[in-house]
């Protein structure tokens, strides 16, 4: 009853804050924000950004707050952002971001910042037993007892000025993000698993930033597994050329050429203009301005070395894979987590592949979860 009673005072002082934010659009105010972060010992940390037609996400705002204020710093007002990657940077500053995965992709590439110090209040809630897709809102609910509009999750956060209603919107993802990493900090460490957090926290951010060789593009691709050996040349070579063209421009891949043109491509192998105006998922403005370029790789395909086949799932692979999930299902009942925190049935084809392949297992299988799930799932395939 006492810490709710003390609770309430600082739940108030949060949401006012919301209320005022202070924009954060010179260098100056940058300046004088960062000397104000210098003493917090922890800030709730989130970003807006655009991502509809280019490759990288297009950063709008970056939010922080120590629960008491709430700073909106606009990135497209303040030409250095250095003192935003230094606090990002400072291992010494508590920051707590709710489901961080595109924060930590958009942060990196705009800043140059690899956050330390950094914690997810959605991996946190999973780890109590909640979903591993928690959002805010509802953690906020979970956690604080408070609502929260979700009146401006599809803003525009590029135009500018940027509306009274955007910027209360903003405060709110940050200000209560201390306090709900408060309580979240102290059940997982009653329950020994505040190491588990900072874990898969790491391990999320590492595999955020990390982008995916263009020559290995191909293999995200749906239905990439069921083509042929030449298919598989034909697809590599126009997925490598995407991804190159998309970085270099700065447009989303699906806008260039969408997946089942590629697949299509692949799989028909045109050979010339009118073959590919036959392809009913090709745009003609798009065979315009690339086509005599793809049917160049279409040819030149045959000569690449070969590719692996994709693994596919066979009977023996099934039989396995219904057991892990029965078994990771069990555990994560007997640990009151959500299932996914511990493997998804995508993981855990992973697993199946790599350790048959190479006698090694996936990172994710690694630390904590060596103890807790690891060993059962790899006796179900030593049995």
């Amino acid at each position: 009853m006492d810490s709710e009673l003390h609770a309430a005072p600082r739940l108030r002082r949060a949401l006012g804050a919301a209320e005022e934010p202070l924009v954060i659009d010179s260098a100056r105010r940058l300046h004088e924000a960062a000397a104000a972060w210098a003493s917090c010992p922890i800030l709730g940390l989130d970003t807006e950004f655009v991502r509809e037609r280019t490759y990288r996400a297009d950063l709008g705002l970056v939010q922080l707050s120590d629960g008491k204020t709430a700073w909106l710093i606009d990135p497209a007002a303040i030409e250095d952002l250095g003192p935003v990657t230094a606090v990002l940077r400072d291992p010494k500053i508590e920051k707590v971001i709710h489901s961080g995965s595109e924060d930590f992709e958009v942060l990196y590439h705009r800043l140059g910042a690899e956050i330390r110090g950094v914690e997810d209040s959605q991996i946190a809630c999973a780890m109590l037993g909640q979903s591993l897709q928690l959002g805010y809102h509802h953690a906020a609910s979970w956690l604080l007892d408070v609502e929260i509009d979700k009146d401006h999750t599809r803003s525009n956060w590029l135009k500018r000025p940027l509306s009274a209603g955007q910027l209360r919107y903003a405060a709110l993802d940050v200000v209560l993000l201390p306090m709900m990493m408060e309580r979240l900090r102290d059940r997982l460490k009653e329950l020994d698993r505040w190491s588990w957090l900072l874990e898969d926290v790491a391990r999320i951010q590492r595999n955020s930033i990390e982008d995916v060789p263009p020559e290995l593009a191909w293999m995200r691709i749906g239905g990439a597994g069921a083509l042929n050996a030449l298919e598989r040349a034909v697809l590599c070579s126009l997925a490598e050329w995407r991804e190159q063209t998309a970085l270099e421009k700065n447009i989303a891949r699906g806008f260039i050429v969408p997946d089942p043109a590629l697949i299509a491509m692949a799989r028909h192998q045109p050979a010339s203009s009118n073959e590919l105006k036959s392809l009913d998922s090709i745009h003609p403005k798009a065979i315009e301005r690339y086509g005599a370029k793809w049917l160049e790789m279409i040819r030149q395909a045959e000569a690449r070395p070969p590719l692996t086949a994709l693994p596919q799932l066979t009977q023996k692979h099934r039989k396995w894979l219904k057991a892990m999930r029965t078994r990771v299902s069990s555990i994560a009942n007997s640990l009151n987590v959500d299932a996914a925190l511990l493997a998804s049935r995508k993981q855990l084809e992973r697993l199946i592949f790599q350790f048959e392949a190479s006698g090694e297992i996936p990172q994710r299988f690694t630390g904590w979860r060596k103890d807790v799930v690891t060993g059962d799932l790899l006796a179900i395939m030593q049995e």
